[in-house]
């Protein structure tokens, strides 16, 4: 399997005569981002962008690979956080019940099947603040069982101690995800239960531990360009990238505060282009990451995909639902993937190659 040598994508743009903001090399990887040099990434001429982004995929990931990943809610609804978002919160009046933690052998038998589906990553989700110490017994022989089989393995559970991120990472956790969701501007008006700075903690925690970092957002909560560019920014400048950086589409839940609140407006679904260019803004800004396309997806028409993947997404979660919410399945993504000469990427850890 080859490499596709990639020439920068700035020079190649100013050889057009086309405006193409701030230049870099395909190989570079910069956190010293500005919120100037961000947005001017957003407003380039579509196309120009797109030209920026696949050479910079393209010199740190195979062409034409894509992750597959499943997700499985361990431990369903009743959380006490209030993400305007979330049909899990116990402040949404969604319908969802509260469920106890899944059996841990319920958990590696769904991981089991994900792994014969085709799935490389397996990720757990449970809906708490921050898990109890009587819960990380299970915990941990959740990521063992499904480490033992091959997986990468994934977690997201809220708030995390050091210690408890430790236990997580000494039983075989790969990735933690832990989303920032949005902008340090736009936050308030999403989630107050907790704040900006709880969550770049628990980024630390994890961090620390030896961990991957998992962390992404969600665009179409009502935001302008302003809150796209301070939510890329605010990943994009941290210490260390994320490794893996989901995108998500909010998909507008009735009896959640932002489903209601954008029912019947304008604004209760992101426009597709404007998603594909936060898609490739992340690709340029944040080179080495796997930049996940997440919920929202199964709305998504094929074209859409196509241009996200072009943009230089590289993931997907896969099946047929996401935690409560619904997904594009199995059989569409194979038809997709047919249809545009893609291929599950089939190594444990993502190939890299960062220009030297």
């Amino acid at each position: 399997m080859s490499f596709v040598a990639a020439s920068s994508p700035a020079k190649a743009g100013a050889q057009s005569g086309a405006e193409t903001g701030p230049r870099l090399s395909p190989g570079h990887v910069r956190s010293d981002w500005s919120r100037e040099e961000i947005r001017a990434l957003f407003d380039l001429p579509f196309l120009d962008l797109l030209f920026q982004a696949q050479p910079v995929h393209r010199a740190w990931h195979v062409a034409n690979e894509v992750q597959l990943s499943t997700l499985l809610s361990i431990k369903t609804g009743g959380c006490p956080e209030d993400c305007g978002y979330c049909s899990q919160s116990a402040f949404a009046q969604s319908g969802l019940k509260a469920e106890k933690l899944m059996d841990v052998d319920a958990v590696l038998t769904a991981a089991a099947e994900a792994k014969a589906a085709g799935s490389g990553r397996f990720c757990m989700g449970a809906a708490w603040r921050n898990p109890k110490d009587r819960d990380m017994d299970a915990l941990c022989a959740m990521v063992s069982g499904v480490k033992a089989m091959g997986l990468e393995t994934c977690m997201t559970l809220g708030m995390l101690d050091r210690d408890q991120a430790d236990r997580l990472h000494e039983a075989g956790l790969d990735y933690y995800n832990h989303n920032l969701d949005t902008s340090p501007e736009y936050y308030s008006a999403v989630i107050t239960t907790r704040t900006y700075e709880d969550r770049l903690e628990t980024l630390n925690h994890f961090r620390a531990s030896g961990m991957s970092v998992c962390c992404g957002g969600i665009v179409g909560m009502g935001e302008s360009r302003d809150d796209r560019v301070g939510f890329l920014h605010a990943l994009a400048t941290l210490p260390a990238h994320p490794e893996s950086v989901p995108i998500n589409a909010l998909v507008p839940v009735e009896g959640t505060v932002l489903g209601d609140m954008l029912a019947g407006t304008p604004l209760a679904k992101i426009d597709d282009i404007e998603f594909v260019r936060t898609v490739a803004v992340a690709r340029i800004t944040m080179p080495g990451a796997m930049v996940r396309l997440s919920a929202g997806r199964e709305s998504m028409g094929e074209a859409t995909q196509a241009l996200c993947f072009l943009a230089g997404a590289n993931s997907i979660f896969t099946g047929d639902k996401l935690l409560t919410t619904g997904n594009a399945g199995s059989s569409a993504d194979a038809a997709l993937f047919e249809k545009l000469g893609l291929r599950p990427m089939t190594s444990e850890e993502p190939a890299r190659m960062a220009a030297e």
